[in-house]
């Protein structure tokens, strides 16, 4: 990255303003990185019950709007086909991988209900659903994981603002702490990729988590 600013700058100083949108830049991934830090507990026991759906049959189910759609194919083929070898796989599906289904359901429901009808169709109790959006989330995300919530599966967003219509519909939330949304896109596959990690080691049985019960202010 310094690089490409340094190439861009051929004066002392263009290259001294390079550099310093180079450490506003890292600046800012780094607070958003410190932030996520607080959210290790949670990491933690979203790990431990994925990894308890998956010990009961279950699968997971992710699905995401625009790039994050891109974030849901990779996050299935993180747990379907590690790259790491020797890794256990787990079994995962991206909803977005199929486009058909998606263009046919939005043409005649509407495009709120395209990750809905997949839900209904291909979700079972034991299953994991994780909605994915670099923003905040999409009708068709939310609706998504509502309706994940009425059959019972585990629901996990990934977004970088609060949605207040999710409620009790959605499990475990990972909320990217910034307004930037290069930077929350960041963050959210540091995440997922922590997750996919954790979920490995427990369902080999590598670890147990020590989690302490959760406190809720008044």
């Amino acid at each position: 990255m310094a690089s490409i600013l340094y190439q861009s700058a051929s004066t002392s100083d263009g290259r001294d303003a390079a550099r310093q949108r180079l450490i506003r830049s890292l600046a800012r991934r780094s607070q958003a990185g410190r932030l996520l830090t607080r959210d290790a507990e949670r990491v933690a026991r979203a790990c431990h019950a994925m990894a308890e759906r998956f010990h009961r049959g279950g699968k997971l189910i992710v699905f995401g709007e625009g790039s994050s759609s891109a974030d849901a194919q990779h996050i299935a083929v993180e747990f379907l086909h590690p790259v790491i070898v020797g890794k256990r796989t787990l079994p995962a599906i991206a909803l977005t991988n199929d486009v058909a289904t998606i263009t046919g359901v939005a043409s005649t429901r509407g495009f709120d209900d395209a990750f809905v009808h997949q839900i209904h169709e291909l979700a079972t109790a034991e299953d994991i659903a994780l909605g994915i959006d670099s923003d905040g989330l999409s009708a068709s995300v939310l609706r998504a994981l509502q309706a994940a919530h009425e059959r019972n599966l585990l629901t996990i967003a990934m977004t970088a603002s609060e949605h207040p219509d999710g409620g009790p519909a959605i499990d475990f939330e990972f909320i990217s702490q910034t307004h930037d949304r290069m930077i929350a896109k960041e963050v959210q596959v540091t995440t997922y990729h922590i997750l996919w990690e954790l979920v490995v080691l427990r369902a080999s049985g590598c670890f147990r988590p020590q989690l302490r019960p959760m406190r809720f202010s008044n």
